[in-house]
């Protein structure tokens, strides 16, 4: 896979403590989508869609961006093809990809986001640009027909991530743990990414953003820490290769 001429932007959470809805992100956001002036949104991560609209609609007005839902069109997948950008929220991965297997949604989002559309993805939204929705940690509320999704970007999304605290009581399973379980199952590159962390692909460049460093796990490795900043081409490669010799 080839991320020349794609353009997304995978930010590991909608809300950072402290702060409003995409604040933290708003300042990538707006130079990400330079002149585009509408949205396409895809609210299907949480049940409440005309709220969850709502809230984004007014979120990108403050960005002079007018957002149109999906959920709220007669025909999606036109508007998918037609939009100047797309963005997928935050809420339960399988939910969401399962609604957008339901609304046949995943290959005209390829297309769109191959032909250089913009493409923003917020937690479940950054999940499921990966190849598949396994390194999430929502309970399967529903079931996907498949757990393949965009496959946008070759490795994996683990957004929120949280490092193991030493001083911790709770005897139940890490971030860490669940990861490496999946790599125990799953050839592949994952990265964690912490609050308020971001990935940008444009011009054939994989960067990370933010303030805070990210978490990159890779099967029978220990994890490494890649710095703000960091070029990603490496991973990307990797995964590539990774995706050929398991396809």
């Amino acid at each position: 896979m080839r991320t020349d001429g794609k353009r997304i932007l995978l930010i590991s959470n909608s809300t950072l403590h402290g702060q409003g809805y995409l604040d933290h992100a708003e300042a990538e956001i707006r130079n990400f989508l330079g002149d585009a002036r509408s949205v396409a949104f895809v609210p299907f991560a949480l049940y409440d869609r005309q709220g969850y609209t709502a809230q984004a609609r007014d979120r990108f007005r403050r960005l002079n961006i007018a957002l149109t839902s999906i959920h709220d069109v007669s025909n999606a997948q036109r508007t998918i093809a037609d939009a100047e950008a797309i963005f997928i929220g935050g809420g339960n991965t399988f939910r969401l990809l399962k609604s957008l297997y339901d609304h046949n949604l995943l290959e005209p989002i390829r297309r769109s986001v191959g032909s250089g559309t913009p493409f923003i993805g917020s937690s479940a939204g950054s999940i499921v640009a990966g190849p598949s929705l396994k390194t999430t940690k929502d309970m399967p509320v529903v079931q996907p027909l498949s757990f393949d999704a965009l496959d946008l970007v070759p490795f994996h999304i683990s957004p929120h991530y949280l490092d193991p605290d030493p001083k911790s009581t709770h005897m139940g399973e890490t971030q860490e743990e669940r990861i490496r379980q999946f790599l125990e199952e799953n050839d592949g590159v994952v990265v964690g990414l912490r609050e308020g962390s971001i990935v940008r692909v444009e011009a054939g460049e994989t960067t990370l953003k933010g303030p805070n460093a990210a978490r990159v796990f890779r099967r029978g490795e220990e994890p490494i820490e890649i710095s703000p900043g960091t070029d990603l081409s490496q991973i990307v490669r990797e995964s590539v290769a990774i995706e050929a010799r398991v396809a």
